[in-house]
């Protein structure tokens, strides 16, 4: 009877950790939207690149994303379907695969970052040792495709925003850390962190901003989100 009620127990405190995260995700993003983000790369040598996308997203597995600035990478759209990514350049006149790991922008951000599905989608959480004003969720990927194997989520508890994300690899080695500041109203009811900064012990001196101008709930049809819609995206605008 003991193993039982124990067993019961730590069913109901995953479930709850599990509950937190889907409330973490739902006070990021609305389910289906519209986005103005700029991205900033910065070396150890003091110069930057800045990248600005217009970004729609519809429902848990669906997002795409057309370049705007710099010049050189306007037209370029990139497409998430799930754990399928894909780059369109114009020159091109066709998409190709991509892989999360990679960055089609340079900098700490990968793509898996820029093109961030719901963190419950990918991962299921348990509880950590938190603070009294934050909780702490261990993340494990749910299967093998998920770039990050682990995650480490720091949250406040007053609003359940996110403050801090550390990336683990599967054996345990730190990749990157990203921190969520510079709360925003949005509007809509939605007020969140408008830049995510990131850094890793892997690239020493490098830093990346993401920035989010607007934010904005939106539907879209299905067809927005297909390889052959990518090089319209910029019609939706």
């Amino acid at each position: 009877m003991f193993i039982v009620t124990v067993l019961v127990s730590l069913i109901v405190v995953a479930q709850d950790a599990n509950r937190l995260l889907r409330e973490v995700d739902d006070n990021l993003m609305p389910e289906s939207y519209e986005a103005n983000r700029k991205l900033i790369n910065e070396e150890p040598n003091g110069s930057k690149k800045e990248f600005t996308f217009y970004t729609v997203k519809k429902g848990k597995d669906k997002i795409a994303m057309l370049y705007l600035l710099p010049a050189s990478e306007k037209g370029r759209a990139t497409l998430r379907r799930g754990e399928n990514m894909w780059l369109y350049v114009p020159s091109a006149n066709r998409p190709i695969r991509i892989t999360s790991l990679q960055s089609v922008v340079g900098g700490v951000f990968n793509n898996a970052d820029i093109m961030q599905l719901e963190y419950s989608t990918e991962y299921d959480a348990t509880y950590s040792e938190g603070t009294d004003k934050e909780y702490l969720l261990d993340l494990k990927a749910k299967n093998k495709t998920v770039a990050y194997d682990k995650l480490k989520m720091w949250i406040m508890k007053d609003k359940k925003i996110l403050r801090k994300v550390e990336a683990y690899s599967a054996s345990g080695m730190l990749i990157k850390t990203l921190e969520f500041k510079d709360d925003k109203d949005f509007g809509g009811g939605l007020m969140r962190p408008s830049v995510i900064e990131t850094y890793s012990p892997l690239y020493k001196g490098y830093r990346s901003l993401m920035i989010y101008q607007t934010i904005k709930k939106r539907q879209f049809p299905d067809e927005v989100f297909t390889l052959t819609y990518m090089n319209r995206l910029g019609a939706l605008r």
